[in-house]
């Protein structure tokens, strides 16, 4: 993916990847660990080393429930 963006920029400055990187993986991620932990924020969040509130917000700007 990392290769493929730098090949596309042809010579363009690179801003933003950080950001982009975050918004392709964190979405599913969040997804497959709130289905391992059944649907438990608490038991997600320690799962991914993260406080809960921290968790939530992130769930809500991903319109997962």
């Amino acid at each position: 993916m990392m290769k493929q963006y730098f090949k596309d920029l042809d010579g363009e400055k690179a801003c933003g990847i950080y950001n982009m990187v975050v918004n392709c993986v964190e979405r599913p991620l969040l997804e497959v660990v709130m289905n391992h932990a059944q649907g438990n924020q608490t038991r997600a969040a320690e799962l991914l080393g993260i406080n809960r509130n921290t968790l939530r917000k992130k769930l809500q700007e991903h319109g997962i429930d």
